[in-house]
């Protein structure tokens, strides 16, 4: 019998305690997984690391996110998936205690975690309720009506927010509009900047080192793009993966400094696969 393979990861001091998935570009492009996902979780499973996924997708909720991962063969618990959700969530809990009503452009993983959050999401732009807070994020029913009324909120003092910057996201045809390409508009329109919550933020780092009982030095983050993933995760302190199945390319790593502690052509290979 072959001997196994050893992670790309293996020779890091200290020891990984932990290991930070981006999902989109890491895990899969849309529908369509980036190799065999079972047996990539079942070798990082038997490497001892614990395993959190950390996506600056706010579209699904964390019930989406594991039924996705089980009609790929892999099982996770929630506390496992941290999302740009969670962190807007906790945020506008701290900033506004007493809730109110958010306009929100985004899909229903925002929504849901505002709403389990206690706040009164709008999502109707034809809704002219005043509201504390206006969030955006990646939303494909996005539409002139939704830019005029947000741009309207913000103008009248609403504080702005978004999930993540974003611009792309990755899909097996290319590259298409991600949240980065919302906020833009309405950054321009608003005349005000988002204040974003997701990565390179180091929100939804510092909620997966709590959740790992891991200090950040413990955990290695590895992601598909150098200016959210890998810049947040050398930002705290943590060691850090590019693949090469997404977003960022060979020549973008080439030239980012300081570099990543690790580049791989994707997670299979990352893993020992």
């Amino acid at each position: 019998m072959p001997l196994k393979k050893a992670s790309m990861f293996e020779h890091l001091t200290p020891p990984i305690g932990a290991l930070v998935l981006d999902m989109d570009g890491v895990l899969w492009k849309n529908a369509v997984p980036i190799g065999d996902l079972a047996r990539i979780f079942r070798r990082m499973q038997a490497s001892g690391p614990k395993i959190l996924l950390a996506t600056n997708n706010a579209t699904m909720t964390v019930d989406d996110y594991i039924k996705k991962l089980a009609g790929f063969g892999v099982s996770l618990e929630p506390w496992q998936i941290v999302t740009s959700s969670h962190g807007v969530a906790a945020t506008l809990s701290r900033e506004f205690p007493s809730k109110g009503s958010v306009f929100v452009v985004g899909e229903a993983g925002v929504i849901s975690s505002l709403c389990e959050a206690g706040f009164s999401v709008i999502t109707n732009p034809d809704d002219v309720t005043s509201v504390v807070a206006v969030v955006g994020g990646m939303d494909r029913g996005f539409n002139y009506a939704k830019l005029r009324r947000a741009m309207t909120h913000i103008r009248s003092g609403a504080r702005f927010y978004g999930t993540n910057p974003d611009p792309t996201f990755p899909t097996p045809e290319g590259l298409v509009p991600g949240a980065g390409a919302m906020l833009a508009a309405l950054k321009i329109a608003g005349g005000t900047e988002p204040i974003i919550i997701g990565k390179p933020a180091p929100y939804m780092f510092q909620l997966c080192a709590e959740r790992s009982k891991l200090s950040m030095q413990e955990m290695l983050i590895v992601g598909d793009r150098l200016e959210t993933d890998i810049a947040g995760g050398q930002a705290v302190g943590a060691r850090t993966a590019l693949v090469l199945s997404g977003v960022s390319t060979i020549e973008q790593a080439d030239r980012w400094q300081p570099q990543p502690d690790l580049i791989a052509p994707d997670l299979a290979t990352l893993v020992g696969l």
